[in-house]
């Protein structure tokens, strides 16, 4: 089981980026995948979450209406579009799987991860 997240960069405050999950290894239609990001000096907190099969979408307030997820029609790539940027949004951002297959809460225990990539905001 292998993520690969991806799509990181530099932006201006207001501007967009749209991250990637590419996943292999398991049937990632069959499974939720969350993106979750960590900013320096703090915790890890879940952003957003693609249930499985197309299903639920869940977002932290702080993303709501700004982030949108989506997958391919495979399945297999979890996008996180994110739109009008913030500061406070800079942090470097995972994706990861859970260990029970739907979005049961960013505290649920989640078995595979990303490498991680950075996004950086600048006001």
């Amino acid at each position: 089981v292998q993520l690969q997240a991806s799509g990181g960069g530099l932006v201006q405050a207001g501007g967009s980026l749209r991250l990637s999950c590419t996943t292999s290894g398991f049937l990632a239609e069959y499974y939720a995948i969350a993106w979750f990001r960590q900013a320096p000096g703090g915790e890890r907190e879940g952003v957003s979450c693609s249930g499985k099969e197309g299903g639920s979408t869940h977002y932290a307030d702080s993303v709501k209406g700004r982030f949108t997820i989506s997958r391919d029609n495979a399945g297999n790539t979890v996008h996180l579009q994110m739109s009008n940027l913030k500061p406070e949004d800079m942090a470097v951002y995972y994706c990861a799987k859970p260990e029970r297959r739907d979005c049961t809460g960013f505290g649920s225990v989640y078995d595979y991860w990303g490498q991680g990539t950075l996004v950086t905001v600048s006001s």
